[in-house]
């Protein structure tokens, strides 16, 4: 592959109430057996990029764990590999990057050091499968400085969480406005770019100190009249997970054949870190239906359309619906959890009752201890 790829995995997010406060977004548990970062990595590696970095800031343990060991995504070689690169504390000085433009200027030995002549930039906050190569052939085609993946989300979400993008007929780029406060456009950056290697260390070099800050700003706005930017028009599923409603529907998403198939069975498929934990148990009076059961997990209750990651316990009597349950989380006897996402290693008390009624989402956060009742 002629590009090596970098994948930003910054700060938590606000949005998300809470469940980045120990985990970067590029962490968060997808689909009963997946982090986020997962499908980036794997749309690396299916496209045979060999050179790989990811760049994180803080709340990031939790990633770092999952990805110490390269070979879940075949990174493990003499030759490129997967690098984690993050904000650091020097002597009597720290830093943390203020955008993904500082992200890059701060590590611009990496880029200057590779030798692949083209560079993919993207979020580990998003699930979707692309074939970067197909990528690579548009922006070449187009002769374009800058190739920025773009995606008409309808109403599927809310277009100012994004970069909204107008082109001309031949897809040329001709404005660009980052997370506008109003906007009609649909059209939006899915935050996927392609670059000349040589030609984003000039850009990143020629940025003042004050300046560098996120691509999107500091780059694409920066230089929209003066490069030649085109937008690659995304066809399949592509969601962003930075909000807690984007993250509940992403994982909800799952529960139609279709998207599961997508990502499940359909080549090439989505690698993650493996697990050695037993296969899910339902024991006598458990009823599960249309949901997702993830290794581990223990079910005697009932579960409706809903999604529980591994070794959750459900005991006797409760009833969950319409729920995201992550890691390890105990469900005591005649608990009531619906429209809620509960945060990891959470033990819920017998009896409890968790309804969020209408559209909204409730995140449950609690820090009873295990094994008091």
């Amino acid at each position: 592959m002629r590009a090596l790829g970098v994948i930003f995995a910054g700060k938590g997010n606000d949005e998300l109430q809470g469940l980045t406060n120990k985990r970067a977004v590029a962490a968060m548990p997808i689909a009963g057996k997946y982090r986020a970062i997962d499908f980036a990595l794997s749309n690396m590696t299916n496209s045979h990029i060999q050179n790989v970095a990811i760049i994180t800031q803080n709340n990031a343990r939790s990633l770092i764990e999952h990805v110490n060991s390269s070979k879940w995504w075949d990174f493990g070689r003499k030759q490129g590999g997967l690098f984690v690169f993050s904000s650091a504390t020097l002597g009597d000085s720290s830093y943390f990057y203020s955008g993904t433009a500082d992200m890059l200027y701060q590590n611009i030995e990496y880029l200057k050091k590779s030798h692949e002549p083209y560079v993919i930039l993207t979020s580990g906050d998003s699930v979707y499968k692309m074939d970067y190569n197909k990528l690579l052939e548009y922006h070449i085609s187009k002769k374009a400085d800058i190739t920025i993946v773009c995606k008409d989300i309808g109403s599927s979400d809310n277009p100012t969480r994004f970069g909204v993008v107008e082109v001309d007929s031949d897809n040329k780029i001709i404005q660009f406005e980052e997370k506008p406060l109003e906007t009609e456009n649909t059209y939006v950056s899915t935050g996927i770019y392609v670059i000349r290697r040589r030609q984003l260390i000039d850009m990143l070099e020629e940025l003042s100190a004050d300046k560098r800050q996120d691509i999107a700003t500091s780059i694409v706005m920066r230089y929209l009249k003066k490069k030649r930017m085109y937008a690659y028009d995304m066809k399949d599923y592509w969601k962003n997970i930075s909000s807690v409603e984007a993250y509940y529907e992403a994982n909800m998403d799952f529960l139609n054949k279709d998207i599961r198939n997508h990502f499940f069975k359909d080549d090439p498929i989505i690698y993650s870190k493996v697990y050695d934990l037993p296969p899910a148990k339902y024991n006598v009076g458990s009823a599960v239906k249309n949901s997702l059961i993830s290794s581990g997990s223990i079910i005697n209750g009932t579960v409706e359309n809903s999604i529980l990651f591994k070794t959750v316990f459900v005991g006797e009597g409760s009833v969950i619906k319409n729920s995201i349950i992550l890691d390890d989380v105990y469900v005591g006897k005649d608990v009531i959890i619906e429209n809620c996402i509960i945060e990891s290693r959470d033990t819920l008390r017998d009896k409890s009752i968790y309804v969020e009624n209408g559209r909204n989402i409730n995140v449950i956060i609690e820090k009873n201890e295990r094994y008091i009742m």
